[in-house]
């Protein structure tokens, strides 16, 4: 099974954020890594590699700074990788990344192709719908389960208020939900050897107009603390604290 896995490289979700006089998020100097739900792909793609045979390719739209995500996914188990490089990749919306990375997937022939359901950091939640779209094959979202079958693939998508089980004749588009599959942690052995793996080069063409526009951003304000609400009696402090649900936070 030829298995090629779209991976991003965005901000440490555990880190501050901090916008520029510019209104855009700060990332000098932040630590960055591999987009979770892609991670979440690429574990799932080996594991059906090991499972099944194959190769696990990993796509990367980006600079040459998003290397370490695509080493991280090389170390991971992935043999080979490619990088659609563009410096100005942050500023590409998600309609142009999906036209971006289907004209790549056009020539490598995968029978799965796998990508976070949405990403960490601008949570667009289009760009895997999108390369379905452009491609014309069957896209399987939200997915938290993945099985081959002797026609394709038998995939468990998130839905409202449980799941849906559907199979999928290949080729088809997966995007990942978190539960899919447990990343693994690359053995020391493991980083060394993705260090030597070559990635392929190749220049982005983006020719598709931005559907959107960001014209600011702001961040939200600082949680405030929490209020104990006290009463002489249990059902004063009842009665108080509907009033204030009612008069201050406008939930009642």
């Amino acid at each position: 099974m030829n298995i090629v896995v779209c991976v991003k490289q965005v901000m440490d979700t555990e880190a501050l954020i901090e916008l520029g006089d510019d209104g855009n998020v700060l990332t000098e100097g932040r630590t960055q890594i591999i987009d979770p739900y892609g991670e979440f792909a690429v574990e799932r793609a080996v594991q059906l590699k090991e499972q099944l045979g194959g190769e696990v390719t990993v796509l990367c739209y980006g600079d040459d700074g998003c290397t370490s995500a695509i080493r991280h996914a090389l170390a991971m188990g992935a043999d080979k990788a490619v990088l659609v490089e563009d410096d100005s990749w942050r500023a590409v919306d998600a309609a142009q990344c999906a036209e971006v990375l289907a004209a790549s997937l056009k020539d490598m022939g995968a029978d799965v192709i796998m990508g976070g359901w949405t990403s960490g950091d601008t949570a667009s939640a289009q760009v895997m719908g999108r390369i379905s779209a452009i491609l014309g094959i069957p896209f399987a979202n939200m997915v938290t389960s993945l099985e081959a079958t002797d026609s394709g693939v038998k995939a468990s998508c998130e839905v409202d208020d449980g799941f849906e089980v559907c199979e999928y004749q290949l080729p088809v588009v997966i995007g990942a939900q978190q539960g899919l599959a447990e990343p693994r942690y690359p053995s020391v052995r493991d980083v060394m050897q993705a260090r030597r793996k070559p990635i392929e080069r190749k220049a982005a063409e983006v020719s598709a107009q931005a559907a959107i526009e960001v014209v600011g951003r702001e961040l939200k304000g600082a949680r405030s603390g929490g209020r104990i609400v006290e009463g002489e009696t249990v059902a004063d402090a009842v009665a108080e604290t509907a009033r204030l649900l009612r008069s201050e936070a406008k939930v009642l």
